[in-house]
C-alpha cells in the first residue's frame, strides 16, 4: 500500500500513453501544437505494461489510461488486454475525446472496460468546431451515443471556457435528462501550454452551479467518495446525474489519492507541481522493478499538501500544456 506524506493512500493512478492528439483544443495548446516527445522518449507498450504491473504490486488498484488522445496510439488495445488480466487491478477506465475510439468499442466492451469519460466542451456543432479547431463533431457524437447505447459508464468532462462555450452549459444538461450519463464541468486551468495566463477565473464552480439553479431550482446534492474531484447532483427526472469539478479552485486537494505518470515516464504527483521522478531510463536499465518502486516510495513520500502549495513552489509549471502532463 502507498500512504503519502500526508497520510493519504495513494491507490490510483493516470498513465499516460502519448502526448500527441488530434484535436487542437484552444485551452489545450497553441493551433500550431506543441513540442510532441520523439517516439523514442515515449514508454513502449511492454513498458508501460511491465510499469503497471509494479504499481499494482504497490497498492495502485485503479488506473486511468489518458494523453493527449489515447486512441492515437495503435498498439493501445494491447495494453488494455493486458490490464484487463492484471490480478490486483479493480478499475480500468480511459479518458478520450472520442474520435478514434469507435473501432475498439466492441473489445472494450468484451475485456469489461467500460468506465469511459469523454472530453465534450460543447453540444452545439460550430462551438465544438471554434474550440477544437477541427471537424469531428458528428464522429464524437455518433461514438458518445453508441458508447451509452451499448452500457457504458460514460462521463462527459466539460470545461467552462468564459466567453466561449457557457451557452451550451444547460443544453449538453439535456443528455443526462434522457440517458444515464453524468456531465460534469470543469473549472478552466492555465495549463495551455502559454497560450494564454490567468490568475482567477468567471466560471468558478459556484458560478456553474448558480447557472443550472436558475434553470433547475430544485437539483439537489449526491452522496460521493471521500477521494471523488467531483460534487455531483441530481435533477429531478433526470435519467443521469452532473457534477461540477473545481479544478481551480482546488477544494479536494485534502483526499487527493491520485499519481500520475506522463507518457515520457515523469512521475507527477499533483498538476501544479513539477515531475519528482522519470522511469523512462529506469525501465530501461537492469533491477528495474526495485528502482522503480523505490522512486514511487520517494515521490509519494514527498508530497505538496495541496495544489496551492505546489504552486508557490513551481510557478512556471503554468507554460506546460495539459496533453503532455496526461489530463
Amino acid at each position: 500500500m502507498l500512504i503519502d506524506n500526508h497520510n493519504r493512500t495513494i491507490n490510483y493512478l493516470r498513465l499516460a500513453v502519448t502526448d500527441r492528439c488530434n484535436l487542437r483544443c484552444n485551452y489545450c495548446m497553441p493551433a500550431e501544437g506543441i513540442n510532441f516527445a520523439k517516439n523514442d522518449k515515449l514508454l513502449t507498450i511492454e513498458e508501460l505494461k511491465k510499469l503497471s504491473s509494479i504499481l499494482v504490486g504497490q497498492g495502485i488498484d485503479k488506473i486511468r489510461i489518458t494523453g493527449g488522445e489515447p486512441f492515437v496510439r495503435k498498439d493501445l488495445m494491447e495494453l488494455l488486454r493486458y490490464l484487463a488480466k492484471l490480478d490486483g487491478l479493480k478499475d480500468i477506465s480511459a479518458t478520450t475525446n472520442a474520435t478514434l475510439i469507435g473501432p475498439y468499442i466492441d473489445e472494450l466492451k468484451s475485456l469489461g472496460i467500460k468506465n469511459i469519460n469523454v472530453s465534450l466542451d460543447a453540444i452545439n456543432k460550430a462551438t465544438f468546431e471554434r474550440i477544437t479547431r477541427r471537424d469531428q463533431y458528428d464522429t464524437v457524437h455518433n461514438n458518445l451515443i453508441r458508447l451509452i447505447s451499448e452500457g457504458f459508464n460514460v462521463r462527459i468532462n466539460f470545461i467552462a471556457l468564459d466567453g466561449q462555450n457557457t451557452q451550451d452549459i444547460l443544453p449538453i444538461l439535456e443528455l443526462a435528462k434522457h440517458y444515464p450519463v453524468s456531465v460534469r464541468f470543469l473549472e478552466e486551468m492555465p495549463f495551455n501550454g502559454g497560450s494564454k495566463t490567468f490568475q482567477k477565473i468567471t466560471w468558478d464552480y459556484k458560478k456553474i452551479l448558480e447557472h443550472i439553479r436558475e434553470a433547475h431550482p430544485d437539483f439537489y446534492k449526491l452522496e460521493s467518495p471521500s477521494t471523488s474531484t467531483s460534487i455531483n447532483y441530481k435533477i429531478p427526472g433526470h435519467m443521469g446525474t452532473f457534477g461540477v469539478i473545481p479544478s481551480f479552485s482546488r477544494t479536494f486537494c485534502g483526499t487527493c489519492n491520485r499519481l500520475r505518470v506522463s507518457a515520457t515516464g515523469d512521475v507527477i504527483t499533483c498538476l501544479y507541481a513539477k515531475p519528482s521522478a522519470n522511469l523512462r531510463d529506469i525501465m530501461r536499465s537492469e533491477n528495474a522493478k526495485s528502482k522503480v518502486e523505490e522512486q514511487i516510495l520517494k515521490a509519494v513520500g514527498s508530497r505538496a499538501k495541496t495544489g496551492f502549495e505546489a504552486q508557490e513552489k513551481y510557478r512556471e509549471v503554468f507554460s506546460n500544456s495539459m496533453t503532455s502532463i496526461g489530463g
